[in-house]
């Protein structure tokens, strides 16, 4: 799988950051979009730890891009970049944080109650197979079974979505699992929002109403603890906010302003 794709014309000062873990190609669309403006790097996340990934990022924005870069993670990738803006903070001079998840074990409890919630019969029996076969060690299909329940995911998380064409690569479970756990006790320990506090560049969090991963988790702990922060809610949009009806042209106007 390659690791890289470029958007527009050098210098790229733009980067922009997968969700997942493991579910690179889904953050196309908004590389295409703001090319038009600013040369855009889509790295495509390929290592199984939180380390290795961070380790990628770096590899790539300091043969590529032109540093320092404006980071837009989506989802995971909204944390990534905010654990790797931690870590090397001389190389990025803004952050955005579109549809992240929450910096304090506490918002997190309600996510998948929330997806379920909004599943019709059919939807929720499916649930309930890939949540099987994704717990199953056993099982040979769960980098197919990941991508399956991820489309299901999105169907729960959108509020009234335009027709969009899913441009995922390819899903890793093995990233997925090594990664989010990672991650999640990072976060269920205090100490990824504790690394905020080593970020200097301004941080701007953009999330949906209508995103299962509640926006308190996002502004509460994060006002608290950075030193140059706004946030950003927008109405009548789910987690992606660039496949939604009543919130893409607002979505894209917010970044073309701050890039």
């Amino acid at each position: 799988m390659e690791t890289l794709r470029r958007y527009g014309n050098p210098p790229f000062s733009l980067v922009v950051i997968h969700g997942g873990p493991g579910a690179p190609g889904e953050m196309a669309p908004v590389a295409r979009e703001l090319s038009a403006f600013r040369g855009v790097l889509e790295p495509l996340q390929t290592a199984v730890t939180l380390e290795g990934q961070v380790r990628e990022l770096r590899e790539v924005l300091e043969e590529h891009g032109d540093l320092p870069v404006t980071l837009i993670g989506f989802s995971w990738g909204a944390m990534l970049s905010f654990v790797f803006t931690a870590r090397y903070p001389e190389l990025v001079k803004k952050l955005i944080l579109v549809g992240s998840g929450p910096y304090e074990e506490k918002y997190a409890a309600n996510i998948m109650k929330t997806r379920i919630s909004r599943l019709g019969k059919e939807d929720f029996e499916n649930f309930l197979r890939l949540a099987k076969t994704l717990n199953e060690p056993s099982a040979k299909n769960r980098d197919e079974a990941l991508c399956t329940f991820g489309k299901l995911m999105s169907k729960a998380d959108a509020y009234h979505p335009l027709p969009y064409k899913d441009e995922l690569i390819q899903c890793s479970y093995e990233s997925f699992k090594g990664v989010w756990e990672e991650a999640s006790e990072l976060r269920s320990c205090g100490k990824l929002l504790e690394l905020g506090k080593e970020i200097r560049c301004q941080v701007i969090a953009v999330h949906g109403d209508y995103d299962p991963h509640p926006f308190e988790g996002v502004k509460e702990p994060l006002s608290r603890i950075l030193k140059d922060f706004r946030f950003i809610l927008l109405e009548k949009c789910g987690h992606r906010p660039w496949i939604e009806r009543e919130a893409k042209e607002r979505f894209y106007s917010l970044l073309r302003s701050e890039i």
